[in-house]
């Protein structure tokens, strides 16, 4: 029994060493929030907001002030950068909001270290309050989706339409076919761990090509934006924590409870979120709208920014 546990003891010690190896020669260290702000939040567009909580959120506020709101949450390790294509369409009829949420971009770590779909829902509320929007249209992508339709069941009130883009939330029938790389290390145990400090490139890159069908749109540019914000000091950490939570199955259980005129974008080559899930939402939400987008995948608003901008122009502008 004795040689059992020295053994043990010695395999530990080892994985120990061969962890800080690791660490040492193929270490990604963080990179300083003051170069990430010069270089990926231009004042004017980027905004930043203090709120109760503590939380320091960074945002964009653009496109008309005065006309309707349209509330955007972008999806999981990305940012607000996502949304642009759709800014720049919707932004000249519509006030258009987006935000980096917690453990994301330049927000980043949060005081609560609240990461769980209910927590992001609250910090919604809590930011569009500070802004003094009472009443708003909400919109996200993928994990962002999940958080709109939860936002929209937990404050029925303060939405006045809802518009899912290839969104997460747990009404996933099938598992993705192909998640990427990153996501399946991710959730290994030991690996996790080794994730806070060593997260290559090339992840993130397998990442975006998962996501996009055209691989031509997944420029260098965009994949050293992802890479290096992600490395922003606290966001590995907190966004460990976020995959570390237990699935939440609220929205699944109440999404036929949404009553918001609902418009459900899907893109048909979609391997992370796939496109059941985007019938379960049309079959549970009564009289939404479902369009899918052929050749496209899980980043609609990017891939086919202009179709899909159209698209939720006419549903805005519809009584």
């Amino acid at each position: 029994m004795v040689k059992f546990f020295r053994a043990i003891f010695i395999l530990i010690v080892l994985l120990v060493i061969a962890g800080l190896l690791i660490v040492n020669f193929y270490g990604d260290p963080d990179v300083p929030d003051a170069t990430l702000v010069a270089k990926y939040a231009p004042s004017p567009p980027s905004q930043f907001i203090d709120l109760p909580s503590g939380a320091h959120v960074h945002f964009r506020d653009q496109g008309v002030a005065g006309a309707p709101v349209l509330v955007l949450l972008h999806g999981s390790t990305a940012s607000l950068h996502t949304w642009e294509p759709w800014v720049q369409i919707l932004g000249q009829e519509f006030r258009v909001i987006t935000v980096d949420l917690p453990a994301h971009g330049l927000t980043g770590a949060v005081p609560s270290n609240d990461y769980s779909q209910q927590g992001m829902a609250n910090f919604v509320d809590e930011f569009t309050t500070a802004l003094h929007v009472p009443r708003f249209a909400i919109g996200g992508n993928s994990m962002g989706g999940g958080i709109a339709a939860r936002f929209t069941l937990m404050y029925p009130n303060r939405v006045t339409k809802l518009i899912l883009v290839d969104a997460g939330g747990g009404i996933q029938p099938k598992a993705p076919t192909d998640p990427g790389l990153g996501l399946r290390l991710a959730r290994i145990p030991v690996i996790q761990n080794i994730m806070l400090y060593v997260t290559p490139r090339g992840l993130y890159e397998d990442g975006l090509r998962k996501a996009f069908y055209d691989k031509t749109l997944v420029t260098a540019e965009m994949v050293d934006r992802y890479w290096e914000l992600n490395r922003r000091p606290g966001n590995r950490a907190a966004t460990l924590k976020r995959f570390q939570s237990v699935q939440d199955t609220f929205v699944a259980d109440h999404v036929s409870e949404i009553k918001a005129p609902t418009l459900i974008i899907w893109g048909d080559k979609d391997t992370l979120v796939p496109i059941d899930a985007g019938e379960a939402y049309r079959d549970a939400i009564k009289g939404s709208q479902f369009l899918v987008y052929h050749d496209v995948g899980h980043i609609p608003m990017e891939e086919a920014a202009a179709r899909s901008a159209e698209a939720v122009r006419g549903f805005l502008e519809h009584p």
